[in-house]
């Protein structure tokens, strides 16, 4: 009883805010985990659309990729795309701090390495990478010229440091067939050296002996405390576990499991999404999508398909995830998800509003913000939803939960 105690103790004197986007707005709110209540505390509008960020380790940054891209191209479009540093603190909840720092093309993922000297960024056509420093103040200083030929693969959707820092992963997603291109483009799992701010490159995973054809990668998660990586495979809808060791992952998965309950829909476009070990190490979440645009004109009109958190349960000896729940996200496409640091609560973002029925029998689900209880043994339970209006053409793109820093 004295340790429930002594943790609630712990739990409610830790400082935990959830940051949003919309569109080009940042929105900090503050959390309250034993209430799992959330008060919007401020917002501020980027250069152009954030499609990612990454919280300094010491709680009191943030590096937002933003872009005026066109969703879904694949060519360089737009001119507008930069990094972003904000500050986080209690005066102004949120502000700029320094100058943004110029990207060339449309950044897709961003995160910070674990000493906090450095910003990585990648981007999606063509795949590329970029290194920034960043100064003691917390600013960002100028791109670090790589002094390496990375053999980038196709598509990249993430970019995360080792447990380690001694390397990254990069996961590229590639393509499935089309009539244009009727193999697809091939995916990979690329672990690159990190020293210094240079990359170099260590070592390929494809997976299954097809040259990456068939594969598609699209985001990583690490176990809190054994050897264990756990990867979204994007396109064929499946979660899969490497071994990490010595910085190299196993060439193929020693565990994989389907991320849908039910076999995919045909003419359903059916994808992975994001992917989370809970910080005790004994679940891990993925989302699944059904992958569309935002319309215009209102909701996206949802009938058939899986669009849901799933849940696995790690055993704890071999690390193989085994599904036991599949939770309704009350709401449409979960493109980010973030498990706030105590492990009380998992905050879900929906991407668009959604629609189902038609006519007078229409219902619709607002896009917003979706607040779930973490059960004992890593169930979710649903609290609450904060509604977040899009305007046209608007996406609710990114979520993240981030400690903050002692103010003391």
């Amino acid at each position: 009883m004295s340790s429930q105690l002594n943790n609630r103790d712990r739990n409610s004197a830790r400082r935990i805010a959830i940051f949003n986007s919309v569109g080009d707005v940042v929105t900090r709110w503050d959390l309250d985990v034993e209430a799992a209540t959330l008060e919007q505390r401020a917002s501020l509008t980027m250069p152009s659309v954030v499609q990612y960020a990454w919280a300094h380790p010491s709680g009191r940054y943030l590096y937002v990729a933003t872009t005026d891209s066109e969703r879904g191209s694949m060519t360089i479009t737009g001119s507008n795309h930069q990094l972003v540093a904000l500050k986080v603190d209690e005066e102004r909840g949120l502000a700029l701090h320094g100058e943004a720092q110029p990207l060339r093309q449309r950044p897709v993922h961003n995160s910070v390495d674990h000493t906090g000297r450095y910003a990585l960024t990648c981007y999606t056509a063509p795949s590329h990478v970029t290194v920034h420093p960043i100064l003691k103040d917390g600013t960002l200083g100028a791109e670090i010229a790589q002094q390496n030929d990375l053999g980038l693969g196709h598509f990249c959707h993430q970019i995360l440091p080792t447990p380690s820092n001694d390397s990254v992963v990069m996961a590229f997603r590639g393509h499935n067939p089309s009539p244009a291109k009727p193999d697809g483009d091939p995916g990979v799992l690329k672990v690159l050296d990190f020293a210094d701010g240079q990359l170099t490159s260590r070592q390929n995973v494809t997976a299954f002996g097809r040259e990456g054809y068939g594969y598609g990668p699209r985001h990583i998660a690490y176990h809190p405390n054994q050897r264990w990586v756990y990867v979204v495979v994007e396109l064929q809808n499946q979660l899969h576990m490497h071994l990490l060791e010595d910085d190299r992952l196993s060439p193929d998965p020693l565990f994989m499991t389907s991320l849908t309950q039910e076999p995919v829909v045909p003419g359903i476009v059916q994808v992975g999404g994001a992917v989370h070990v809970h910080p005790r190490g004994h679940v891990v979440y993925a989302s699944n999508r059904i992958s569309a645009k935002t319309h215009p004109i209102g909701a996206f009109p949802y009938e058939v398909g899986d669009n849901s958190i799933a849940v696995y349960a790690i055993d704890q000896k071999t690390g193989e995830p085994r599904a036991i729940q599949f939770a309704d996200p009350h709401g449409f496409h979960v493109r980010c998800f973030t498990i706030d640091p105590s492990g009380t609560l998992l905050i879900a973002a929906t991407l668009t509003a959604m629609s189902v029925g038609e006519g007078d029998a229409q219902e619709v689900t607002p896009a917003g913000l979706c607040l779930f209880r973490i059960e004992e043994d890593g169930r979710l339970t649903f609290l609450r939803r904060y509604n977040v209006d899009l305007p046209p053409g608007v996406q609710q793109m990114w979520v993240r939960a981030v400690e903050l820093a002692d103010e003391h």
